[in-house]
């Protein structure tokens, strides 16, 4: 009898779910509570794929033999819970499409880094020559790519959500960055159910796979002693030498790994700052246990053009710096943003929060922020944690508006740094429409 592949979702993860499921047999049928986007229905129906839109029909999806869901939607809907209800297993593209691939998987996951990382290692792999797909929370559909490519290697960014609805899928190399609150509004505000979907890019490695992990955070490194995962561990770390692994300490760039070491200048990296020396250790790593060429690494290293919408220079205008770092949606991520400006700062933040605690950020704001502007439906936290702090605070309902009071409040040698600390669909389809408007409203003044 046929299976029935039903996909909740019609983004890119999920017309590229149901072209994979067609081409492997199955009776699919796609399904958006949502609008579904031109170029998506050309493709299903080039496909002869049948879909629905603006509404989820229960006789239509309940009687899946296997259901592939968006990772925007959460395991609460009405639609997952009857699913479960009925014993209608319910998984991620990922773990999907990995049944049909034997390409080996470097997964990168964390709070803060992650596409930097998932770029740069992508970048470094395919300047060694390797046959290789970039996927996951970046790039074009995994199960597309599976369903129309050929490759030896896949670098996958992958988030909670999407691990979330894996389970049998393997990691060769994981890369693990960093741990600290984010989604918490996903997560029944528990940290800890947080740091266990995070986890899930361990599940069913074995000891012949690498796990990088950063090993200057706390709960990465609490965890690992606790789980005492069966794989090869390499840390990395900005504050101590590691004998295997990677550390930057004095301006000098170090992996040891295969009883080789590998040296560069920190200045020689293409990507400055502390954050961005973890994300170069953890490529480095990943590329150094594929025994790709050193002169390869360091030359990938130097060259790679950074990521679009993290810590971004845009403009100058009459003297005042412009950044787009429309990427940092949590607190932490605009910790490493506040803490890599060097001059006075004009912040604009906020959006939909998704259980911020902004004391972490204090200190920094104290000693660098001369102003703040609210970009947000609700600005009642931030306005509550930072009105004793910061001389200036302001709000606004657009981002044109956020943009011209910034360069208002700005002078000569003082940097706008759009950075919110919060995900964007109050005001924004999401945080690349947000970043767009920002240089947008910026080359307009």
């Amino acid at each position: 009898m046929q299976k029935r592949l039903v996909i909740l979702g019609s983004g890119e993860s999920g017309t590229g779910t149901a072209v994979l499921a067609k081409m492997k047999g199955f009776d699919v049928f796609v399904s958006d509570f949502g609008s579904i986007k031109q170029e998506y229905k050309e493709v299903l129906d080039k496909n002869n794929i049948a879909w629905e839109e603006k509404r989820h029909s229960e006789d239509l999806i309940l009687n899946a033999t296997e259901i592939v869901k968006s990772p925007g939607i959460p395991d609460t809907v009405p639609m997952i819970l009857s699913a479960a209800t009925k014993g209608i297993p319910v998984v991620s593209e990922i773990e999907f499409a990995a049944r049909y691939t034997d390409a080996k998987m470097i997964c990168i996951t964390g709070s803060n880094g992650k596409t930097t990382t998932t770029l740069l290692t992508y970048h470094i792999l395919k300047n060694a020559g390797l046959n290789v797909g970039l996927a996951g929370n970046v790039g074009k559909s995994f199960a597309l790519q599976v369903a129309t490519e050929n490759y030896d290697y896949f670098v996958l960014e992958l988030s909670s959500f999407q691990l979330d609805g894996m389970y049998k899928f393997k990691a060769d190399i994981a890369i693990l960055m960093n741990i600290t609150p984010d989604h918490l509004d996903r997560y029944d505000y528990d940290f800890n159910k947080y740091v266990d979907s995070k986890f899930r890019i361990l599940q069913n490695m074995t000891h012949s796979d690498y796990l990088i992990y950063c090993d200057d955070d706390e709960v990465v490194t609490r965890e690992l002693k606790k789980r005492k995962p069966d794989v090869n561990m390499l840390g990395f770390s900005t504050y101590h030498s590691l004998d295997k692994g990677g550390f930057c300490i004095n301006e000098q760039f170090n992996i040891n790994l295969f009883n080789t070491s590998f040296t560069m200048s920190t200045l020689e990296l293409a990507l400055q700052g502390r954050h961005n020396a973890y994300n170069s250790m953890a490529a480095g790593i990943a590329a150094s246990v594929l025994k790709i060429r050193k002169k390869v690494i360091r030359d990938s290293l130097a060259d790679f053009q950074g990521v679009e919408h993290r810590l971004e220079p845009v403009i100058k205008v009459h003297g005042i710096h412009f950044i787009n770092d429309s990427k940092a949606t949590n607190v932490n991520s605009t910790w490493y943003a506040l803490e890599s400006v060097q001059r006075p700062i004009i912040w604009i933040l906020g959006g939909v929060d998704k259980g911020n605690d902004y004391s972490m950020l204090n200190d920094l704001v104290k000693s660098k922020v001369k102003a703040i502007i609210c970009l947000g439906m609700d600005n009642n936290k931030i306005l509550e944690e930072f009105t004793d702090i910061v001389p200036t605070i302001t709000e606004a309902g657009s981002m044109i508006e956020a943009v011209r009071k910034a360069y208002y409040l700005g002078h000569n040698g003082d940097t706008v740094l759009l950075s919110p600390a919060c995900a964007s669909f109050d005001l924004f389809d999401n945080y690349e429409d947000r970043g767009h408007q920002f240089k947008a409203a910026v080359r307009e003044l």
